[in-house]
């Protein structure tokens, strides 16, 4: 793996939201939700396909704060645009698991 220096990883803009809706996603090609995330004033809100179905149903996700990744152009998957990128881990069988702050934090907040 290639080294970075710190303003490359300074170009990824990571930000805490909070999902405020879910909706199932059945033409999606994996089992997968539609999100809409509150990235807070300065951002709003955006939408974004998840792969998170092993581990979350829509109850267990909404009101959640998750990170994403905000400044990738939209992506056309399926039907449905996507405008970022929730970022999340595999666990030991390749589930995603989603990644956020251990207390809440004001929405917007910006990975350092």
């Amino acid at each position: 793996m290639s080294e970075i220096t710190y303003d490359d990883f300074a170009k990824v803009d990571i930000r805490v939201g909070r999902v405020i809706d879910v909706q199932p996603f059945p033409e999606a090609r994996k089992p997968a939700f539609k999100v809409w995330v509150d990235y807070g004033p300065e951002i709003g809100v955006k939408k974004s396909s998840v792969q998170i179905t092993v581990h979350y149903t829509p109850e267990t996700l909404l009101g959640r704060q998750v990170l994403g990744v905000v400044n990738f152009p939209p992506r056309q998957i399926g039907p449905f645009r996507s405008e970022a990128l929730v970022l999340g881990l595999p666990d030991e069988t390749g589930a995603v698991v989603l990644i956020g702050p251990g207390h809440d934090v004001p929405l917007g907040g910006k990975l350092f």
